[in-house]
């Protein structure tokens, strides 16, 4: 499948975002964009600590990002890091994202995409009562 010119913007955020990773630790940096439904992008970028669990996902850097201003439906997000296959978010960033809905994940390695959603990535999530 062929990117659309609107996922290439939000492919190039996320790389954008990643090459301002703060990673000394890992040395893993990762990216994020975030599309909201009403069309905005947000950008977030791992943070690490020297106390590891103080760190930050670059995918829950970028929905916090969005809800701080407001929105709290997205479309879609794109997810890279410098690594040869796609990078898929850990469990923490798999639980925020459905706290959101079920919106497209789109994972970026250096030689192929993978498309999925965030309820695919998290099935069994935990979910509040309606």
């Amino acid at each position: 499948m062929k990117e659309t010119s609107e996922e290439k913007a939000l492919i190039q955020k996320a790389i954008e975002a990643k090459d301002r990773s703060y990673s000394p630790y890992s040395r893993f940096p990762v990216g994020a964009a975030l599309l909201t439904v009403e069309g905005e992008i947000f950008v977030g970028t791992n943070v690490e600590n020297g106390s590891y669990g103080l760190s930050m996902c670059a995918e829950r850097a970028a929905i916090v990002s969005a809800v701080s201003r407001g929105y709290r439906k997205f479309r879609s997000i794109a997810i890279v890091s410098n690594q040869k296959e796609p990078t898929s978010p850990c469990g923490a960033c798999r639980q925020f994202m459905v706290e959101f809905g079920d919106f497209e994940v789109i994972l970026v390695g250096d030689e192929r995409i993978v498309r999925t959603t965030s309820y695919e990535l998290l099935p069994f999530h935990f979910e509040m009562e309606k």
